[in-house]
């Protein structure tokens, strides 16, 4: 099967965004129809404007992504200690798989979804991490059910490529935050080790939207992975400094310069086209 590209004539419009009531949903549904997408929001149990689907329901999945051109899949239990492990990992496992197996049934041409940081080793209590900024070559780490339950999603988007030709662009996003939570980021910076589990990294909802928006439109190939994250960190002191306080034994690589982000975008940017355009600052 050749690879799909959305044109930039886009005469391939409707796209499907599970989980679109959510915080990083809402901002993707509104980016998309403003950048004059059909998009048909999914949802748990949000009527109204949203398809209500419980996407661990496969006949219903079928039911509700016919017709669409591609899916954005963010719907998920968001984040570890929200549910029991076991909920978290069935519920994230079995709603990926539907949402994966249903594209090459329906013909779609391609699927974004939410990966993420964490199964990079987040906290990093009990593993360090191996080298910053963080890439997409960093060994997968997973510390939690959650964590765990999107690597076996980003496995099981290499199989569903390698069986379809489709491509399945997963976005690893950071700590995704909106305009009113950088009211907190004062409070992280009497401490380093507050912010410290995750790199002191974060991203603007609205450049999340910008990410699926570009994932969709990328010629890309293949089932690739992406760290999203903002250009910079939470914190109001250097990079490197946070590191050596926290992390001194930790490899640094290439030039860090300010407040750079230790999550590193390179990848995101050379492919996608991304650029962080929000900052807290």
């Amino acid at each position: 099967m050749p690879t799909a590209r959305f044109p930039q004539s886009r005469d391939v419009t409707r796209v499907a965004v599970t989980g679109s009531a959510g915080k990083a949903g809402r901002a993707v549904v509104g980016d998309l129809v403003d950048h004059g997408y059909d998009v048909l929001g999914i949802d748990l149990d949000v009527p109204g404007e949203h398809v209500v689907c419980d996407v661990t329901d496969y006949d219903r999945v079928l039911d509700v992504l016919a017709g669409v051109d591609a899916v954005v899949h963010l719907a998920a239990i968001p984040a570890p200690g929200l549910r029991p492990d076991e909920e978290t990992f069935r519920v994230n496992t079995l709603s990926t798989y539907n949402v994966f197996a249903a594209a090459p049934e329906l013909g779609l041409r391609r699927v974004v979804w939410a990966s993420s940081e964490t199964l990079l080793g987040l906290p990093f209590e009990r593993e360090r991490p191996r080298y910053a900024p963080i890439d997409e070559e960093h060994p997968p780490l997973p510390e939690s059910a959650y964590a765990l339950s999107k690597l076996v999603g980003e496995a099981a988007a290499q199989q569903f490529n390698r069986w379809t030709g489709i491509p399945y662009v997963g976005l690893r996003f950071s700590n995704i935050m909106e305009p009113h939570d950088y009211e907190r980021f004062p409070t992280f910076w009497g401490d380093a080790t507050l912010r410290s589990w995750n790199l002191w990294g974060y991203v603007d909802a609205r450049d999340v939207a910008a990410a699926c928006r570009l994932a969709l439109e990328a010629d890309v190939a293949g089932a690739e992975s992406f760290i999203v994250a903002a250009a910079d960190t939470v914190m109001n002191r250097p990079s490197r400094e946070l590191m050596a306080e926290v992390f001194p034994d930790v490899e640094l690589r290439g030039e860090i310069e300010g407040f750079q982000t230790l999550l590193s975008i390179d990848k995101a940017r050379r492919l996608l086209g991304y650029e962080p355009a929000h900052t807290w600052r």
